[in-house]
């Protein structure tokens, strides 16, 4: 399980799991629960390309950034740690 510390949002932390590719098992510790566990089952197996392209950029009121936005920070981190590991 990866975990991620969002900044400039509600949610604390994003705890996530990628299995050949896909978002699996997505969760999200603080802010709109109900929104935020919507994403989460629909990210839930797409690839992690797709997801970050989706999600990406999303802005919540006049934040510059929002909880999507921020799992789409992630991923990408994610994806830098996974390459790096290569």
């Amino acid at each position: 399980m990866y975990q991620y510390t969002p900044r400039g949002v509600c949610s604390q932390y994003i705890y996530f799991d990628v299995v050949d590719g896909k978002v699996k098992n997505v969760e999200f510790i603080g802010g709109c629960d109900g929104n935020l566990q919507g994403i989460s089952r629909l990210v839930d197996g797409m690839k992690v390309d797709e997801a970050i392209d989706r999600l990406s950029g999303i802005k919540c009121g006049h934040k510059d950034t929002s909880c999507p936005d921020q799992f789409s920070k992630a991923l990408m981190e994610y994806k830098n740690i996974e390459q790096k590991s290569l």
